[in-house]
């Protein structure tokens, strides 16, 4: 779902390919060093002895990570036109929904679908965001952890250290899968998203490291073969709701490890199936706009809408080109 270029994203995922060491090699490997252990301490400590990164400056990048997510989660919840005009009030409408007194699930089910809302709103209007690990999933992980620990009372320091679990969970997924829409559809990153904000949840919730590697398999296994369709090419439709949508998926991953429920295929085995599966998936899938959603009627008019409205823009930047290079004409010849 990266089929726009997000110049303004700052990522969770990058800190964690910088800062997170590759001395774990595979999730196996991961339970085998944390399983008695605090699982942020293994990833800070890990690094540090493999690239001299102090643990206190990954932690400041994250700190100022978590300020970016918070920053527009309340931007977000203001709403505004998407870039392409086909989302972004979502936010507004669940947020005043929620206010009034009229949504039906628990606060925490509403707060995270209404904060992965208002990240992807920002998102589409081309606001400054977190990839999480891509822009095109970049509300799932802000919306599962903040509004933990906004229903929880986590402090935020535990938010912080979450962000280091996330990004090292998705970081050794990285080591084996290439973590775009385009290399194997939604199920490489809105699903990694997921996975990675399950992880961290059950961290954030005192679960062992064996919970949060189960919850982080439970979350992704069960987004297998999810397709990436952008109608119109742009980050907007499906990909906004369906932020949303596994955020909470997230959390029901997260739920169901720290009650004891584990993944019958081990995490390391379900990345590998992903992989497998992306390659299999063909290339109209996979984030071109050229199958599922994007090819319906409705998704062919707006794609054709927008290629319209592209070809106008370009016309009349070509226009006031032309006009300014004939006055500059006149200006010489004068």
């Amino acid at each position: 779902m990266e089929t726009l270029a997000h110049a303004q994203a700052v990522g969770v995922l990058e800190v964690a390919i910088a800062f997170l060491s590759h001395m774990i090699e595979s999730f196996k490997h991961l339970e085998e060093l944390a399983a008695e252990r605090d699982l942020a301490d293994v990833f800070l400590e890990t690094d540090e002895q493999e690239h001299g990164i102090p643990a206190d400056q990954i932690l400041m990048a994250l700190r100022k990570r978590r300020e970016v997510m918070r920053d527009c989660v309340e931007r977000g919840k203001q709403g505004g036109v998407s870039m392409g005009k086909l989302v972004g009030n979502e936010a507004k409408l669940l947020s005043e929904a929620f206010r009034s007194g009229r949504t039906f699930l628990d606060p925490l089910t509403v707060k995270a679908e209404l904060y992965a809302l208002a990240v992807m709103g920002e998102n589409s209007r081309m606001g400054v965001i977190v990839a999480a690990p891509t822009a095109g999933a970049g509300g799932v992980v802000p919306g599962m952890l903040l509004a933990l620990e906004e229903e929880r009372g986590v402090d935020p320091e535990k938010t912080v250290r979450a962000l280091v679990v996330a990004g090292g969970i998705g970081s050794i997924i990285a080591l084996s899968a290439n973590i775009s829409g385009a290399a194997g559809g939604c199920q490489n990153e809105v699903g990694v998203a997921s996975s990675m904000g399950a992880a961290a949840v059950a961290y954030m919730m005192g679960g062992s490291t064996r919970q949060s590697i189960h919850a982080a398999a439970l979350a992704l296994k069960n987004t297998l073969g999810l397709v990436c369709d952008p109608v119109g090419g742009l980050v907007e439709v499906p990909c906004v709701k369906r932020n949303a949508l596994f955020a909470v998926h997230g959390l029901t991953a997260a739920q169901l490890a720290l009650a004891g429920v584990e993944s019958v295929i081990p995490m390391d085995e379900v990345v590998e199936a992903m992989v497998r599966i992306g390659r299999a998936l063909p290339r109209g899938l996979k984030e071109t706009a050229e199958g599922g959603l994007a090819t319906t009627a409705t998704g062919c008019a707006i794609g054709s809408r927008l290629k319209e409205e592209a070809n106008q823009r370009r016309d009349e930047r070509a226009a006031e080109r032309e006009r300014i290079a004939q006055e500059r004409k006149i200006g010489v010849g004068s």
